[in-house]
């Protein structure tokens, strides 16, 4: 971990978290589901699939890694798996590509009273750290995964018949695994959060507005939900949150930029940095970043995990230059914009894209800080 991290991310060269799964790996989560093979055989696949991986992060230069997710059927299906009270229903909203192809996809629902009865991403952890010296990163959902996706009917009324009761719950649950994670040695916890982006679209403000609630009030209640999910933890645990749009097969769910939400998010989130989409035109501008607060950091998502069209050096330091004329150069980062696999399906990229991604993140990190 970099030995200072106030008013900066703390590496230059970062990455999302989730990496394409190898496709003995994709082929054994389906083995699995079908009890084909038994969890003894399924979790040995993952262990060396992870140390694979590993070592692939390290090959590129990175000082950072993830165990790829492979633990995860999707960046929050896990959570969702080991936390008491949910099920999954279908979401409101579909993923969709440049050519309009859409696709339906599903979201958390409380049937229950939520409450944290095993760990759930404890074990992700202790594993990364036993097989890497280098820092090991934990991505979690954002509290807000838990309560977006089906706009007003994120809960049976019976059992949460007011959302801060369902927040508090949820709270909970955030503050039992970041202790846990803590105490284990994780200092480095990345919230992956989805609504507040999505909320930077005019078509989703509406359907929200439509389904009862007040796009500007979600905001609030989730920027004070990452607060109290981060509560309490050491000092020295550096919590990130990276805003996406959307990242299913090479598909996204929103698009507009930061602006309307920028000056609340970036000053009223207590984090250490935000690890930002910006690979294509639907992110908007980086005038945004002028709200970030002198004290955190943006790591800035110019590579593209959706596409396997390798970027070009001078442009991602044509682009580092352009937001340096909102917020100073010590202050930024770089990594890919989103995962690589935010489900098992992953993205229409080849593992060997990937690699030149992760380490075009590296070489441009060195080439723009040195």
């Amino acid at each position: 971990m970099a030995t200072s991290t106030k008013g900066r991310p703390p590496f230059r060269a970062d990455h999302v978290g989730s990496l394409l799964r190898p496709p003995a790996l994709r082929q054994a989560f389906r083995r699995h589901a079908t009890k084909e093979i038994g969890d003894a055989e399924f979790d040995k696949l993952q262990d060396q699939c992870i140390r694979d991986v590993v070592a692939l992060q390290a090959e590129v230069g990175l000082q950072v890694v993830t165990d790829g997710e492979f633990r995860r059927g999707s960046y929050w299906g896990r959570f969702v798996e080991r936390v008491e009270g949910f099920e999954i229903k279908t979401a409101s909203f579909k993923f969709r590509n440049d050519q309009g192809h859409e696709v339906e996809f599903t979201a958390p629902y409380a049937n229950a009273a939520i409450k944290r009865k095993q760990p759930l991403a404890l074990d992700e952890y202790q594993f990364l750290h036993s097989v890497t010296k280098l820092t090991g990163k934990i991505t979690l959902p954002a509290p807000s995964t838990m309560h977006f996706y089906r706009c007003n009917d994120y809960a049976d009324t019976a059992v949460y018949p007011d959302v801060k009761e369902f927040f508090a719950d949820l709270a909970n649950v955030f503050k039992q695994e970041i202790g846990e994670l803590a105490k284990a040695g994780c200092r480095y916890i990345q919230l992956d959060e989805v609504a507040v982006a999505l909320l930077c679209d005019p078509g989703i403000r509406q359907q929200i507005a439509a389904s009862g609630s007040d796009p500007d009030k979600l905001v609030d209640l989730y920027i004070d939900s990452i607060n109290e999910a981060v509560a309490g933890a050491p000092a020295d645990v550096i919590f990130g949150v990276h805003m996406c749009r959307g990242n299913f097969k090479g598909h996204y769910l929103g698009a507009g930029g930061y602006e309307s939400v920028a000056e609340r998010f970036f000053a009223n989130t207590k984090v250490n940095h935000f690890l930002l989409e910006y690979d294509t035109a639907r992110a908007g501008d980086f005038a945004p970043l002028r709200f970030v607060p002198k004290d955190r950091g943006v790591v800035l998502g110019l590579v593209s995990s959706k596409t396997p069209v390798l970027e070009s050096l001078d442009l991602l330091k044509r682009r580092t230059e352009e937001a340096t004329h909102y917020i100073d150069l010590d202050r930024l980062a770089i990594s890919p914009q989103c995962g690589f696999a935010s489900t098992v399906a992953g993205n229409p990229l080849t593992e060997a894209d990937e690699r030149a991604k992760l380490a075009l993140v590296v070489e441009a990190a060195d080439a723009i800080w040195g």
